[in-house]
């Protein structure tokens, strides 16, 4: 149902599932329970949001901390992204290592991410829209981030806009991860 790609990064998963386009448009299953579990994929989705973003935005790195810790499914289903994942789970052999990937509505692809993984995007086309799909309810007071431009990642955009919050999280070298690699 779905075709795999390793990313490198234990847990994260590039996925593509099967694309059917004719006259009338496309059609795309992004998510199917059993492929899921059967690749040993979280499977529990609790919440889906997404965000639309302009040319050169850069949202991110975000996760949740435990115990409101959650896996995501990401794609886009406008535009293109430059997608960044940031392993911080303490005791991975990939820990503070990142992998980038471009998720795009033309390729229908789509992209894993386990609980301990940080997350995030520059839009590369005029507007993207980004779906997220998680595995625990969204908790304010466990959502926390790294801050972007301190993990090493070539951004595509020169003079990227960021939030302010994203702007104020702490750079990766001044974070202490509540993650471990299981």
């Amino acid at each position: 149902m779905f075709e795999t790609q390793d990313t490198g990064l234990p847990g994260c998963l590039l996925l593509q599932p099967r694309v059917l386009e004719d006259a009338r448009g496309r059609f795309v299953k992004t998510f199917h329970e059993g492929a899921f579990r059967a690749l040993g994929l979280e499977a529990g989705f609790v919440e889906q949001y997404y965000s639309h973003s302009h040319r050169g935005v850069v949202r991110g790195m975000h996760f949740q901390k435990p115990p409101a810790q959650h896996a995501k499914l990401v794609y886009c289903v406008h535009g293109e992204v430059f997608d960044v994942v940031l392993d911080l789970r303490r005791g991975s052999p990939t820990y503070g290592q990142t992998r980038s990937f471009t998720l795009s509505a033309s390729q229908g692809n789509a992209l894993y991410i386990a609980a301990g993984m940080a997350h995030g995007f520059c839009a590369t086309s005029e507007l993207a829209t980004l779906v997220y799909n998680v595995t625990s309810v969204y908790a304010p007071e466990q959502d926390e981030g790294v801050r972007w431009d301190s993990i090493g990642v070539q951004w595509p955009a020169a003079n990227p806009l960021v939030s302010p919050r994203d702007a104020a999280f702490a750079a990766l070298a001044d974070f202490d991860s509540p993650f471990t690699y299981d």
